[in-house]
């Protein structure tokens, strides 16, 4: 795999200098500068928002998982399966899982509408190429894509008309930990450009046999005129896991932490590739519209050894789940601004499908069936500035059906819903925005929640198909917030109510394929107060502190109890010092016990980590080292009670560091 990476790098930037041989001399011309994408929130916007930018992605980036990042910001946790920050690893906001929380990259569905999660892991190294993040906590605006229900994370593509550079980067750390890169930038030369961007990335993993080995490449070409803007985006990944999803009991982790709940022969490959084309043509002076078209194609295949995860010694029987699958999508949005007053009216539609197959090492394949979902949504947005003021509405109406062909005969199921969402901003100054805004969102099920973790239906005796779920669940969410941004400050605080209508739930266990099992609850909210303040003390010192207080409950038959994996306290506190081309921070991380099961007698421990970072640039050349766990804490952040009633933990590497050198030129 390794020489098919070096070909493609060295491809790729062939392709880039041919295509900008020539062009030394830059067209003065005008053109529009980027595509913009409307779904992201402004200044004075009425929701609960905040943006990661380019500069920070670029300092903290590693090779990561999106979610270590992510956890820095209010109210997100993380776990990772391998213990350490690559390979499969996943978040959480407010305590919801990202099955529901929307995931977009320049405004196309990133989540896979059967399951509805977004697995960074099939794009590896991907913060390489993004310029910005954009997390909405909270319903916050209409998106494309599943049900902002928990909140949205939105990835922006790289800026294209930043100036023409060449990077080339290495690193190593604990765990075998090997990350080299190559991107190469035009900038914006005879009204085209293109950014090409080739990784490899590889680690031991701290558990054993916990290994990733994965590459991916990224391309983004564009034209730009006076009037019209297009640009497309190809991302393509491939990457290959030795399986850690399978948690350990607390008795064998004081033995050894480093064992892993799979057995060896568990593994598994993926490959995906997303390609987007988008438009945006300024109409006049007053109305522009945005459109895009994209395909997503995934195919892997995972192992299972089922009598490993039924606690008996593992035989040569080994079973394998394979998917395939097709997305296609396309959104177009018609944006109208005048003076005081925006609309923006747009559509969304999917057709998608996906084969399962399932087959077992010496019998062949045991089952296939096909899963269908196809999705229709239209959106009108507006927001009109009076005074100090902004009134800002939001209503959606989306259609989803979802259609199963195999073995057992399944009626299509279809859900409607309406989202609403209103809110007021009020800015007295420049400096400052105060906030309010209310909405309301539905969501339908999983196939995981309809199916209860089966990758094949199953039938009654009968032979009518066994559904668990098919009930939509729904959010109403009320943020209040107040903003303040000057020279030395940029500080932001909200209070959050959500209320929940028949809310599906993690219940702390996994199935045999891997994802988490879900019940539903009668009544449930979530509650809290979230700040993020970053303060420059001086010239040379700033502060950043991102942390939340969560106070949530669920009713169930007449019993009142925490919701599993919701911390009530997250603190994250970081001092930075920067002087001329020297940067150190340190950053300390608080994270309050939480209950993994419904009974609210088992949990995981708080734990406090002490993480630094240090870089140095030169003529080009940037020197970066980053130190982990510094205190050597031994701890986890995710746990389950297993069918026989033993507690299972993840654990999370000790100690570690990563070192990188790169050349930009």
């Amino acid at each position: 795999m390794t020489k098919y990476f070096l070909l493609t790098l060295t491809t790729l930037f062939s392709i880039g200098q041919a295509l900008t041989q020539d062009t030394s001399q830059v067209n003065n011309a005008k053109y529009l500068d980027e595509i913009i994408i409307i779904y992201q929130a402004l200044k004075r916007t009425p929701v609960t928002f905040q943006n990661i930018y380019s500069k920070d992605i670029k300092q903290k980036s590693t090779g990561q998982e999106p979610s270590f990042l992510l956890s820095e910001t209010p109210s997100i946790t993380n776990y990772s399966d391998a213990g350490n920050s690559q390979g499969y690893s996943y978040y959480r906001l407010r305590g919801i899982d990202q099955t529901r929380i929307n995931t977009t990259f320049d405004g196309m569905p990133m989540n896979e509408p059967e399951d509805q999660g977004a697995y960074f892991s099939n794009y590896p190294d991907i913060l390489n190429s993004v310029s910005k993040i954009q997390i909405q906590r909270g319903v916050g605006t209409t998106k494309n894509g599943v049900a902002s229900y928990g909140g949205s994370v939105q990835l922006f593509s790289p800026n294209l008309s930043d100036t023409t550079k060449t990077t080339f980067g290495l690193g190593y750390g604990s765990f075998n930990r090997l990350r080299v890169f190559g991107k190469y930038n035009t900038g914006i030369k005879n009204k085209k450009a293109l950014y090409v961007r080739a990784s490899h990335i590889y680690s031991d993993g701290y558990k054993y046999h916990s290994s990733n080995n994965s590459q991916s490449v990224f391309l983004s070409g564009g034209l730009f005129y006076d009037k019209s803007t297009w640009k497309l985006n190809v991302l393509a990944g491939h990457q290959q896991n030795e399986m850690a999803w399978i948690g350990v009991t607390d008795s064998l982790i004081n033995i050894d932490r480093r064992i892993n709940g799979n057995s060896k022969q568990e593994k598994d490959r993926f490959f995906q590739v997303l390609t987007q084309l988008q438009n945006h043509w300024q109409i006049n002076q007053s109305s522009s519209l945005q459109s895009s078209v994209y395909y997503t194609f995934l195919k892997g295949n995972y192992d299972f050894d089922l009598n490993n995860f039924l606690g008996m010694a593992s035989t040569i029987e080994l079973y394998n789940y394979a998917v395939q699958s097709n997305f296609f999508g396309f959104f177009s949005n018609y944006t109208f601004s005048k003076n005081r007053f925006k609309l923006t009216t747009g559509l969304h539609g999917i057709i998608y499908n996906r084969q399962h197959t399932g087959s077992e090492k010496a019998l062949g394949q045991l089952y296939q069936n096909n899963g269908y979902k196809n999705e229709k949504s239209v959106f009108t947005k507006a927001d009109y500035k009076f005074k100090w003021f902004m009134f800002f509405a939001d209503f959606q109406y989306r259609y989803v059906n979802f259609d199963y062909k195999g073995s057992v005969a399944m009626q299509k199921l279809d859900w409607s819903f309406i989202n609403p969402k209103a809110g007021l901003s009020a800015a007295t100054n420049p400096n400052s925005t105060l906030y309010y805004s209310v909405g309301y969102t539905g969501r339908e099920p999983t196939r995981n929640d309809m199916f209860g973790g089966n990758d094949d239906l199953l039938a009654d005796s009968s032979g009518k198909a066994i559904l668990f779920n098919t009930k939509p669940e729904y959010v109403l969410n009320h943020e209040l917030g107040f903003r303040f941004q000057k020279s030395k400050i940029n500080f932001g605080t909200n209070l959050y109510y959500m209320d929940f209508k028949n809310e599906i739930v993690l219940d702390g266990k996994f199935g045999p394929n891997g994802l988490a099992l879900t019940n539903n609850v009668e009544q449930s909210f979530r509650t809290g107060i979230e700040l993020s303040v970053n303060y420059k003390i001086s010239r040379h010192f700033s502060l950043v502190n991102n942390s939340s207080f969560n106070y949530s409950r669920i009713k169930e038959q007449k019993e009142t109890f925490n919701p599993i994996l919701t911390p009530p306290v997250i603190i994250n506190q970081e001092v930075v010092f920067s002087k001329n081309n020297f940067t150190i921070a340190l950053l300390g991380r608080y994270q309050h016990q939480s209950f993994i099961d419904f009974a609210n007698e088992e949990k995981v421990n708080g734990y406090f980590l002490l993480n630094s970072r240090a870089s140095y640039s030169f003529k080009g050349i940037l020197f970066s080292v980053f130190l982990n766990n510094i205190t050597n804490t031994k701890y986890f952040n995710q746990g389950y009670v297993d069918f026989d009633g033993s507690k299972r933990y993840f654990v999370q590497a000790p100690t570690n560091f990563y070192a990188s050198i790169q050349y930009s030129f």
